[in-house]
């Protein structure tokens, strides 16, 4: 059979069509001899090969052999029975990324907002589990205040328009983000109004539920589920929202000549970082 020839593989009675160079992807796996007649788990049966395995696992396993990545959905749970698989088809680099703990039980990611209004002025307290959340958010999340004209101070609130400039989020740990909006001149601040501007959205947000409303937008765009909503008792009544969120699904990529150290990358899919096993 040559290279140019499709071949339909029958795995537990679900049939597969494929180039041979696909499944021989790997010469060092157990797939690159399917067709040669060498191994007895595979027979030709009315033309096609036969493999007594599971068919749905195999979608993977094929999958994998084209790209040179897996990637499986949110909801997938068979780890160990898809390590199972890869070391039947003796994808070794595979089976030991499935037979590692940290990547078939993610943990949740817990992402809590604090939201206080006093009057005109409003406070939002984020806190993370995961501190590259914050970090993200710190990096969307602009506060801009008014600045005095020409040294003068304020008389009243709503003056002629006044330049803005970015001030600084306060960021008391890794897994804490703070900030502010609206207009609180009985405090006798310096600086007039902060408002606040989410990216990628342009708009520079003044009043505090018009905030967390894009802010609660934007996490369930993220990838959040928001599970809880409460008030916690204390001298001001504070909103807080929790979210929770799954660790996103990596992509796990092989070279595609296998080396002997046996270069192996894990990348989220943003592809931003790589890390060796």
């Amino acid at each position: 059979m040559s290279n140019q020839e499709v071949v339909t593989v029958n795995v537990g009675g679900t049939k597969f069509t494929t180039f041979p160079s696909t499944l021989m992807r790997f010469p060092e796996s157990r797939l690159a001899h399917m067709l040669d007649g060498s191994d007895r788990e595979f027979r030709i049966v009315n033309g096609q090969v036969f493999v007594d395995r599971d068919g749905t696992l195999f979608s993977y396993i094929l999958d994998f052999l084209r790209t040179s990545q897996l990637s499986l959905p949110p909801d997938f749970s068979d780890y160990e029975r898809l390590q199972r698989e890869a070391e039947f088809y003796q994808l070794q680099n595979l089976a030991d990324l499935l037979g590692h703990e940290s990547f078939y039980r993610p943990r949740l990611e817990i992402l809590e907002v604090r939201f206080l209004v006093q009057e005109t002025h409003s406070y939002f307290r984020i806190f993370c589990s995961c501190s590259s959340t914050i970090e993200m958010l710190a990096d969307r999340v602009i506060m801009y205040v008014e600045q005095p004209i020409g040294g003068q101070s304020w008389t009243f609130p709503f003056s002629a328009q006044k330049p803005l400039a970015p001030a600084p989020l306060q960021r008391p740990s890794h897994h804490d983000l703070i900030f502010q909006c609206g207009t609180d001149y009985a405090t006798g601040d310096q600086f007039g109004a902060r408002y606040i501007s989410i990216k990628p959205d342009q708009r520079k947000l003044l009043n505090g539920t018009n905030v967390l409303g894009l802010l609660l937008d934007i996490l369930l765009k993220e990838g959040f589920s928001l599970i809880s909503t409460r008030s916690v008792a204390s001298e001001e009544k504070v909103e807080c929202y929790t979210f929770q969120r799954k660790k996103r699904a990596e992509v796990f990529t092989v070279n595609e000549t296998p080396k002997p150290e046996n270069n192996v990358h894990i990348q989220g899919k943003q592809g931003k970082s790589n890390k060796k096993r």
